[in-house]
């Protein structure tokens, strides 16, 4: 099975994160959660989570990287230079990189869209240096998978499933989960 990491930042989006966290562990996709700053780091909109481990002491295998958006947790990821490094080692070999809402600016920061489609949150389309930019809900282009925001988060995890493990495995998270978009 896949090893996923993702990295929560002070301020990011609880539910975009949960979502794609939730829908991976269905799919028996291991995700590591990784803190950026502390081992309990708190949302934007003040719900507190745990992380597995600290960034600082992640230096373990992984698949892919899957970032969760919201603000100011976005730009918090995006001026960390460890994250950036992940992005770009995960992008180079060829593994999954993947974020939704406001974290595709993490991706365009790191320069791996240069030359790809992407999606982000409205307003924030400038961040994404390189890409050709679409406002399709969920965008997959190679190892690439960006989403809009929070109403695209289920879309957005089942998408990550299927890059990992196959159509198959999505669509039966999909029914189990009763998701009918």
């Amino acid at each position: 099975m896949p090893d996923i990491i993702t990295i929560l930042a002070p301020g990011f989006e609880e539910t975009e994160a949960v979502t794609f966290i939730d829908l991976l562990r269905r799919a028996k996709i291991t995700v590591t959660i990784l803190g950026l700053a502390s081992r309990t780091i708190t949302g934007s909109h003040e719900i507190t989570l745990s992380t597995d481990a600290l960034l600082t002491d992640f230096s373990g295998r992984f698949d892919g990287i899957v970032l969760p958006g919201g603000m100011p947790g976005s730009k918090n990821l995006a001026e960390s230079a460890r994250v950036l490094e992940l992005v770009r080692e995960s992008f180079e070999r060829g593994n999954l990189c993947a974020a939704i809402c406001a974290a595709p600016m993490v991706l365009g920061r790191a320069g791996i869209l240069k030359g790809m489609k992407a999606t982000c949150y409205p307003g924030l389309e400038q961040e994404l240096s390189g890409a050709t930019v679409v406002e399709e809900a969920v965008v997959r282009d190679r190892n690439v998978i960006t989403s809009r925001g929070l109403g695209t988060a289920v879309e957005f995890g089942l998408e990550l499933i299927a890059y990992l493990l196959g159509p198959e495995a999505a669509e039966r998270v999909k029914a189990s989960v009763l998701f009918s978009g």
